[in-house]
């Protein structure tokens, strides 16, 4: 607790906005409301800075990513699928899930072992394996697959442990906050693909 009143009383502005405009993403995107894309454009943009000042290179790239799909998820939500007025929610077969495992753990080996080799990153491997995560995760929201919801638990657990260890408390409690939220976002998803699936 010390450690968080003293987080709070030294808040960087950046954060603080970059958390707020977070929590919004994830509430709107629950919900599947556009403006999802919105908050995440302002969040992401801060994250990058804050991420690279923290070492933790992956996350700040990851964040330049999210960034780009923000603009990609607004425009696929819009469009919809095939012209229909809203993008469906749908899941997608194992086998795809597996492929896309395989690939995220052999470039997170990569990845940590040129950080580790070639830079002062904390966390090279972890940092790697949850921006690669992620990079799969964030494409499954745009795309509104059911199973991000479960990316995001093991990514946001993880990414916990990160943002805590690099005394960025409050991004680590923003994550603490996500945890809580994936269920309700994995039942409100799910209930939609059901209603689908009536009509």
């Amino acid at each position: 607790m010390d450690a968080l009143s003293a987080q709070f009383a030294e808040l960087r502005p950046p954060e603080l906005v970059a958390v707020i405009f977070a929590i919004a993403y994830l509430l709107l995107a629950i919900r599947q409301n556009i403006w999802c894309w919105l908050c995440a454009g302002i969040s992401t943009s801060l994250y990058v800075y804050l991420s690279a000042d923290a070492r933790l290179y992956m996350a700040s790239a990851l964040n330049v990513f999210y960034f780009a799909m923000a603009g990609y998820g607004w425009f696929a939500w819009r469009a919809g699928a095939g012209g229909a007025v809203e993008l469906p929610v749908t899941v997608w077969p194992w086998r795809r899930h597996a492929v896309a495992l395989a690939t995220i753990g052999g470039l997170s080996a990569l990845s940590g072992t040129l950080l580790h080799g070639f830079s002062d990153a904390a966390w090279p491997y972890v940092d790697s394996l949850t921006a690669f995560a992620a990079i799969w995760a964030t494409f499954l929201v745009a795309r509104k697959v059911l199973e991000n919801w479960w990316y995001w638990l093991l990514i946001d657990a993880a990414s916990v442990f990160i943002y805590w260890s690099r005394d960025l408390e409050l991004t680590a409690l923003l994550y603490v906050f996500y945890l809580g939220l994936i269920p309700i976002g994995l039942l409100s998803w799910t209930r939609s693909l059901r209603r689908q699936a009536a009509t």
